[in-house]
């Protein structure tokens, strides 16, 4: 049992490089992976979870535009597809580092490309499923979450420190989120557009906040270079003279 506790550890703490998680659900959300990726099978590459996730957030864009033409049941039918995003979107990258063959700016690159097509998939489906004078929702919703996105790559530019998280919140709370804003419009008609505004005024919220942070830490670090610089030239001021001296 022992040894068991500790490649789970091991596996835990392979699954971790390069991404900073400060999510409410990281500690159930990293076992789950650190479990599931031990059974993913050998055939099935991280491309492919790649796909499946794509596929996952196609299948609700899908789902939300039959429930507008064929039946409300279409509503509920969308909720798996959620899982079958968070499988392959948090599997993917977290297999690769699993088996070994990690392709850092490969996986990162597609991942962030995917990710967003995905997004707008759903966001497409909401504004086949909304009613005219609330369609402009999805949009609005959509180019908020894309902020949140670039948030996201411009502080792993800055900081070296990739987090796709915004305090305790991240992707898969998002998910639940929108599970639950999806589930009680099927209950109750009309919820999904104040349930959208809410969520949309929570974006603007957290976005501005992380701006705010990135462009802080990217004062600092214009700061630091500065100064690094300032010291360089300091040093190599008297080595220049030097070597004039010399040569003359």
């Amino acid at each position: 049992m022992k040894n068991n506790k500790r490649s789970f550890s091991s596996i835990l703490k392979t699954i971790a490089q390069d991404r900073d998680r400060t999510n409410i659900l990281r500690n159930w959300e990293q076992k789950s992976i650190a479990y599931l990726v031990q059974r993913v099978p050998k055939w099935l590459s991280s491309d492919g979870l790649t796909a499946i996730g794509f596929f996952g957030n196609l299948y609700v864009g899908i789902c939300l535009v039959l429930a507008l033409y064929v039946s409300d049941i279409f509503l509920l039918l969308s909720l798996p597809g959620f899982l079958i995003n968070w499988y392959g979107d948090s599997l993917d990258g977290r297999l690769a580092y699993y088996r070994n063959t990690p392709r850092k700016w490969y996986g990162f690159s597609l991942d962030v490309t995917v990710d967003w097509v995905g997004l707008s998939m759903i966001g497409l489906g909401y504004f086949f499923y909304a009613l005219p004078q609330w369609k402009w929702l999805g949009f609005i919703f959509v180019v908020l979450y894309g902020w949140e996105m670039i948030t996201a790559q411009l502080r792993y530019k800055v900081t070296g420190t990739y987090s796709i998280d915004s305090g305790i919140v991240g992707p898969t709370e998002l998910r639940v989120v929108l599970i639950a804003i999806i589930a009680g419009e099927y209950f109750f008609r009309g919820s999904i557009y104040y349930a959208v505004i809410i969520a949309c005024l929570i974006l603007v919220y957290t976005n501005f906040t992380d701006t705010i942070k990135v462009l802080k830490a990217a004062d600092e670090r214009d700061a630091i270079e500065k100064k690094e610089k300032a010291e360089k030239l300091a040093k190599e001021g008297p080595r220049k003279i030097d070597t004039l001296v010399l040569k003359e």
